[in-house]
């Protein structure tokens, strides 16, 4: 076991180093002149030397790359050349926003896929209208699935908020940036509860694709070990249909939907980016998105390298949560 966790950290180190090397060589030949982007199209050839001096741009590529490699160990993503503010200041500003809303895309994914698969397996009144509306759901794109929600929700019925993370302001109440949290910690109900609202569009928007691809693999997985050997001799003995679900099905059909979880979760990251700038959500996505606009290369490799790390650390933490539930995996 301890072998198989060394190995999977040796191995998203590697990654995440490979991931390093890419974005380097995409900022070298993006044509982009950093020096150029910082100082202004019409400054001068000296202020532009100077700058370029400044930056380090003098130096050969290698020694530009490992000074950027140990910034990068030190926390240090460079500066931005839109607001000339270092990128990791930017960008811990606006994480907590899209840490919030994939949490709860996630969890709601979870949640739906989870349903899905239990009324596809016990065929419950309703189960059909339940998977038509998911199906339907996951087969449009997220950012047309967040607009037409929009234009019906908040357009026609004026049930939800046409955006934005709270009515209260974008500053958090608590210290962690997440505004429900926060709120809760806070004694502020109502700062939490309007949170809340805001939530549910784009979090449900961005869920249900991930959520019907968990539905299916979960539905394999219990549709095989509720015909299997172990499932009758527990029925045999007497046990509830109910816990034989829990105990047998669900606990072995969970190494396959771990899998199909920590795909879904990098993916969900790539739809958040698209529904925040539709949704005015105040995210990497909106940082993204106003770092390409100004083509601030360092913005955009400070976003591509946060999301990479976060899809790499949640694969691996899910690979060990599948070798905690099935030992077996280990010597696989």
């Amino acid at each position: 076991m301890i072998m198989f966790i060394i190995r999977r950290i040796a191995s998203m180190l590697g990654v995440l180093f490979a991931l390093t090397v890419a974005l380097f060589g995409l900022q070298e030949l993006s044509g982009v002149d950093p020096a150029r982007a910082y100082v202004g199209a019409n400054a001068s050839a000296e202020a532009l030397e100077r700058t370029r001096v400044q930056l380090g741009l003098d130096q050969p590529a290698i020694v530009r790359y490992f000074d950027y490699l140990g910034g990068l160990l030190h926390g240090d993503l460079q500066n931005s050349l839109r607001t000339r503010t270092p990128v990791a200041e930017g960008l811990s500003t606006a994480f907590p926003a899209t840490v919030e809303l994939a949490l709860w895309s996630l969890g709601l994914a979870l949640v739906l896929g989870s349903i899905f698969a239990v009324l596809t397996v016990t065929r419950w009144k309703g189960a059909g209208i339940v998977r038509v509306v998911l199906l339907s759901g996951a087969s449009a794109p997220t950012f047309l699935l967040t607009m037409l929600g929009l234009l019906f929700f908040y357009g026609q019925l004026g049930l939800l908020p046409s955006g934005g993370r709270s009515s209260f302001g974008s500053t958090s109440p608590g210290p962690t940036g997440l505004f429900v949290l926060d709120g809760l910690l806070a004694g502020r109900v109502d700062v939490a509860t309007d949170a809340i609202w805001h939530l549910i569009l784009p979090a449900a928007c961005v869920a249900i694709s991930p959520a019907v691809a968990i539905g299916r693999v979960l539905v394999d997985g219990l549709r095989i070990n509720l015909v299997s050997d172990h499932a009758r001799t527990a029925r045999s003995a007497g046990m509830p249909e109910g816990l034989v679900m829990l105990r047998h099905a669900v606990r072995n059909s969970l190494g396959a939907t771990l899998s199909m979880i920590g795909i879904q979760a990098g993916l969900l990251l790539g739809g958040l980016v698209v529904v925040e700038k539709i949704v005015s959500w105040p995210g990497v996505g909106s940082y993204l998105d106003k770092s390409v606009q100004a083509s601030d290369f360092p913005g955009i490799a400070g976003v591509a390298l946060l999301l990479g790390v976060v899809y790499v650390v949640l694969n691996t933490l899910v690979d060990l949560l599948q070798v905690a539930a099935d030992r077996r995996l280990v010597l696989s």
